[in-house]
């Protein structure tokens, strides 16, 4: 096994550094560490494209970890459910759906936990949970308020009472009609953050809103805007804000800072700033894979090309897509005239295979000007099944599909912005 000794020898260090980030425990993190070699050392022979090592130990490691904490949800009789529980956090990718809430609990103490699933989970009244930990309930409402207060500190977002100033995007996403036409798709400059949709110029500001599907709902919505000039590590870009709220309470806001580059061909992510408690993490393209596998994008962080015109990467037939094997698949695969209430967009569509989350294409429809009319996700059928415990073609059976060779996506949700509104 001298390939993959050799293999191991030089992603050690990134998949050492994705598992000691997910996992607070050093002792813990170590045994894990020990787990994901094992295993890949006993799957190596699967492994057909040798290429792609990198990515299949991370994944390896990922599954682990999410075993540790399956684990830990045994020990403390913390349902498995809560511990899925979804949060929308950072990522390039759109939305990027993460156990943030999960790993957050995971840096508490035993007792922090404790109190905490019996009184947010269980909703037991403080006096049942006193008479079931045999402690009296002045003791109850101290742990509790400490409970909270560590979980509020550790929390990598910082969530604060926000106004109803959040642009009035739709509550539902209207009823709209997607129709191909025989036209050769145009040649288009795309200048927006992919995944965010705001252009990083001075300047510029947006509105987005996240649509659950079949409801139409909308569950969250962005407001965005480029505040000044930054610079990271010598390289000039532009500081933008994003204010992220649930549609179904304004206040609840989450406040992030990035900072991103435009050139003439690409737009990419250079850091994340987010607030540990009282202290500002910054986070840049120069920290491996905690930056690049949630903003990275492209060979050494080049970020996504702005011209765009049709390579030939990834080809359409209806529902059916085919593509070649190479990574950073992101290509134009015809034009559509997109209708959206009673207004109608002639658009290219743009598909992602991949590129940031396995398991996951994106549809892109964007306009002559280079804008978003709209963003569609689909799921690959058996993605994140572990915490779903289904198949998408099952949770949502009356769902667009799409056959990416061969493999069957599942349409989940969809983003629009204000730029149409």
């Amino acid at each position: 096994m001298e390939e993959f000794e050799r293999l191991l020898e030089k992603e050690r260090i990134s998949v050492e550094r994705f598992v000691r980030y997910h996992i607070n425990s050093k002792p813990d993190a170590e045994d894990v560490l020990q787990e994901v070699f094992f295993t890949a050392y006993k799957k190596f022979s699967q492994l057909k494209n040798k290429e792609s090592f990198k990515a299949w130990l991370i994944s390896i490691a990922r599954n682990k970890c999410n075993d540790y904490f399956r684990k830990k949800a045994e020990q403390y009789e913390i349902p498995i459910g809560f511990l899925a529980d979804k949060a929308v956090s950072d990522g390039r990718y759109g939305i990027s759906v993460v156990d943030t809430v999960r790993e957050t609990f995971s840096l508490l103490g035993d007792k922090d936990k404790q109190i905490l699933y019996l009184y947010f989970w269980k909703e037991l009244p403080q006096s049942e949970i006193a008479n079931k930990l045999n402690i009296p309930v002045g003791t109850v409402k101290s742990r509790l308020h400490t409970a909270k207060q560590n979980f509020k500190n550790k929390f990598p977002n910082y969530l604060s009472e926000g106004d109803n100033n959040m642009k009035k995007l739709p509550e539902y996403i209207p009823e709209y009609k997607i129709e191909r036409i025989n036209n050769a798709p145009f040649p288009v400059k795309w200048e927006e953050l992919m995944g965010w949709f705001l252009i990083p110029k001075l300047g510029e500001k947006i509105s987005w809103g996240m649509y659950d599907i079949p409801s139409r709902k909308c569950s969250h919505i962005y407001d965005m805007e480029v505040i000044g000039k930054a610079k990271v590590h010598g390289i000039e870009g532009v500081e933008l804000t994003a204010r992220e709220a649930p549609y179904s309470n304004k206040k609840e806001v989450i406040n992030r800072t990035f900072v991103a580059q435009l050139t003439d061909t690409h737009c990419r992510y250079l850091a994340t700033i987010r607030t540990d408690g009282d202290i500002r993490n910054y986070i840049t393209f120069l920290d491996g894979d905690e930056f690049m596998l949630n903003w990275g994008f492209g060979e050494d962080n080049c970020g996504n090309e702005t011209n765009l015109s049709v390579k030939g990467d990834i080809e359409r037939n209806g529902i059916n897509v085919t593509s070649v094997n190479k990574d950073f698949l992101l290509d134009i695969v015809g034009r559509y005239n997109v209708t959206i209430g009673e207004k109608s967009y002639d658009t290219i569509c743009v598909m992602d295979i991949e590129t940031y989350n396995c398991g996951v294409v994106s549809e892109q429809f964007l306009d002559k000007n280079g804008k978003t009319i709209l963003w569609r996700r689909f799921n690959r059928d058996d993605w994140a099944i572990d915490r779903y415990k289904n198949k998408w073609s099952e949770l949502l059976p009356d769902n667009d599909r799409l056959i990416v060779n061969g493999i069957t996506y599942v349409h989940w949700y969809d983003c629009i912005t204000d730029y149409i509104i």
